[in-house]
């Protein structure tokens, strides 16, 4: 089965600066239980470094909460902030999980994060040339500016003659 990359690119988050993905995201993905994918990267911390997974903070899980809707602990929800895995994470979760599903989504994975950056750059690129459009159209339109202010600069009076005809 695989995973269409739209609901992988809709599950992708910017956490501290990164971009990742939830736990309970990945599991529902690899259709396995969020425990068991914890479990075993628990069993395994030598391969995520922090730069790889971090767990959320109770400040980031309850903001996180009210914007998606997530149930409270409380009331037979998680009992814990979820864990956010990077794109290396994510990667590393392979030497993890061995399950072909799991192999399939990983690289449905990998290719949404790609995909993910590559419409980042062409965004970076529409910036650039729209800024050089700019710069470019300010110094055009600069002529057109001097041109009004000139025109807004009043002019010295002239004498005045008087309309019509003087009799003799």
């Amino acid at each position: 089965m695989v995973v269409p990359t739209e609901r992988i690119l809709k599950s992708i988050l910017v956490l501290r600066g990164e971009k990742v993905l939830l736990d309970s995201d990945i599991a529902a993905l690899y259709g396995v239980e969020t425990r068991v994918l914890v479990q075993a990267v628990k069993r395994n911390p030598e391969r995520f470094p922090d730069d790889f997974m971090f767990q959320l903070t109770p400040e980031e899980w309850s903001l996180l909460r009210s914007q998606i809707g997530i149930s409270s602990g409380g009331h037979g929800g998680r009992r814990y902030p979820p864990y956010a895995f990077t794109e290396q994470g994510v990667a590393m979760l392979s030497s993890v999980l061995h399950s072909p599903r799991a192999i399939q989504t990983n690289i449905a994975i990998m290719r949404a994060f790609t995909h993910l950056r590559g419409m980042l750059a062409t965004h970076a690129d529409l910036a650039r040339k729209l800024e050089a459009l700019e710069n470019k159209y300010d110094q055009q339109f600069k002529v057109v500016f001097d041109a009004i202010r000139e025109l807004m600069v009043p002019v010295a009076p002239r004498k005045k003659t008087p309309i019509g005809f003087k009799p003799r």
